[in-house]
């Protein structure tokens, strides 16, 4: 039996592709299980878009994901450098990755501008924390795709 498919942020599996060039790469054992019961697709929705490796630190200003695809919100760095163009982008490459390999289910990182599935960070760079959903996590939703952070594995298992 074929095992569904799973898009997952790749800075969760270790793969150093964060602005500061750094991974969040899981424990090693929830990978395990996450690859034993699913096809695991990794993803990061900036670089896809088109953002270079490390990267300015990022933001939401003026509120969520939603409001960014529908252009009533901008991702900024704190230089103020307009980078939703390419969070669009990846976001849209990510649903089109997800919807190709008839994908459900994401485990995206928490609070990012791109994949952060319940909170994202002020737009501020205050490090505080709002209610809402990333560029990519949002256009997920909007398409049926549950998606959850790493916090939330146990959820998936």
């Amino acid at each position: 039996m074929t095992k569904p498919a799973l898009l997952i942020s790749a800075c969760l599996l270790g793969q150093p592709v964060r602005y500061d060039g750094a991974s969040k790469g899981m424990h090693a054992s929830w990978q395990q299980q996450l690859a034993a019961r699913y096809t695991l697709l990794p993803f990061c929705p900036e670089c896809a878009g088109g953002l270079p490796t490390p990267r300015p630190a990022a933001e939401i200003r003026g509120g969520h994901g939603a409001n960014v695809l529908t252009g009533q919100a901008q991702v900024l760095t704190a230089a103020g450098d307009d980078v939703s163009a390419a969070f669009v982008r990846g976001a849209r490459l990510a649903l089109a990755l997800a919807q190709q390999h008839g994908c459900t289910l994401a485990v995206l990182k928490a609070n990012s501008p791109s994949c952060g599935n319940r909170h994202i960070y002020s737009g501020q760079f205050d490090g505080q924390l709002q209610a809402g959903a990333g560029v990519c996590a949002a256009l997920l939703q909007q398409h049926g795709i549950t998606v959850y952070n790493e916090t939330e594995l146990a959820q998936l298992l």
